[in-house]
């Protein structure tokens, strides 16, 4: 009861704030440090970490174009934050994602992630567990703005039966309700990784369903990719773009070697054997999974980029994010053919279909994109 008073009660204060903002900017991150701070009193200690954490990585921000403006700034940052510019533009110009302050300052937050996600699944299932918040909904992590407070939160999780990983996030999304910053976090990529953020970051403004991460985090993928290969083509910077697409592919051949391991698990899962033969199983299918990263990575001559994932003890909390990025993808991919690339058209789609009930959405996903008697609208 207190969780649906507290999610209704955010929404309408967000409502009511909406229009002081219009006429009073500064109004506009106090108010959200209010919202930031209800939610702390109202939902205990895991909201006011987050609090803090997002209140300090807000208070670090700078106009990219005050930064610019100091002469004293560093040749490599003036380069990158003055390509953050032009993607920015192009993201709102060409790409019609929102023309908003979102990446339109840049806080340097001293460290190599920004947040950390905890992922977690039964010891003999590889379904995720799933968390619920005010204005996000249920998504299948917990995020937290220390490391070291997302390893006790994993530790408790494993206690209590669960496979759990912790992962680093150098970027995340606030659904347009702050005016996000670009995060020195995400200066390590190449151009192109950064370019593929900011269009993915900004796509979860233009449509995000509370509850269904997968279609969410699919389109944002689809989005990323479709932009990226626009914008470096507009750059002419073609080679860039045939180097991601090695990569992508690289990636494609990962996520597969993944997600039928995931599968392998969920049949051995569903036998009804007793605990030890079934952990014995996991084991054995888990070794039989990293057995065929080598052999993928021969086929790679040697590349070696996903070396440090399997440099780890595995468990069914690794396929989490796998699964979810990647689920919907080519249900997307066919609706965006469907609407001849147009992106416009492919957005209004993808409202449409967001709007539908969760059964009709996985049926979507599961269909890639073709609905009984549709032809991939979302009508």
């Amino acid at each position: 009861m207190l969780a649906v008073m507290n999610r209704t009660g955010l929404q309408d204060a967000s409502t009511a704030l909406s229009s002081v903002e219009a006429y009073c900017p500064a109004f506009r991150f106090l108010g959200k440090c209010i919202l930031l701070g209800m939610m702390a009193a109202l939902s205990g200690c895991y909201y006011l970490q987050a609090a803090r954490g997002q209140m300090a990585v807000m208070a670090r921000r700078e106009p990219i174009s005050k930064v610019l403006a100091q002469p004293d700034t560093d040749a490599v940052l003036r380069k990158r934050l003055e390509y953050v510019q032009a993607v920015r533009a192009f993201a709102s110009g060409e790409l019609a994602l929102p023309d908003n302050r979102s990446y339109t300052a840049y806080a340097d937050i001293k460290r190599r992630y920004v947040s950390w996600n905890v992922f977690a699944a039964p010891e003999f299932s590889v379904e995720p567990k799933q968390w619920c918040f005010p204005i996000a909904g249920c998504v299948v992590y917990r995020g937290y703005f220390s490391e070291a407070a997302a390893q006790r939160y994993a530790l408790r999780l494993r206690a209590r039966g669960y496979d759990a990983a912790v992962s680093g996030v150098p970027a995340y999304s606030t659904l347009g309700h702050f005016d996000d910053p670009v995060l020195s976090s995400m200066f390590g990529w190449s151009d192109a990784q950064l370019a593929a953020t900011l269009f993915h970051e900004l796509a979860h403004q233009v449509a995000y369903v509370s509850d269904d991460s997968a279609f969410n985090e699919s389109f944002a993928t689809v989005v990323e990719e479709a932009g990226l290969e626009r914008w470096l083509t507009t750059q002419n910077r073609r080679n860039e773009w045939q180097a991601w697409q090695v990569q992508r592919q690289r990636s494609m051949q990962f996520r597969a070697l993944l997600l039928n391991a995931r599968e392998r698990l969920r049949a051995w899962y569903g036998a009804g054997a007793d605990r030890e033969v079934l952990l014995a199983g996991k084991q054995q299918r888990l070794g039989e999974l990293k057995f065929e990263y080598s052999q993928l990575r021969q086929r790679w001559q040697g590349y070696a980029g996903y070396d440090r994932w399997f440099d780890r003890a595995l468990s069914n909390a690794d396929f989490v994010a796998i699964a979810t990025y990647q689920r919907c993808v080519p249900s997307f991919e066919n609706l965006l053919v469907s609407a001849d690339g147009d992106l416009p058209r492919f957005y209004d789609a993808v409202k449409k279909m967001a709007r539908r009930d969760k059964p009709t959405r996985q049926r979507f996903c599961q269909s890639g994109g073709m609905e009984p008697g549709k032809r991939g609208t979302g009508d």
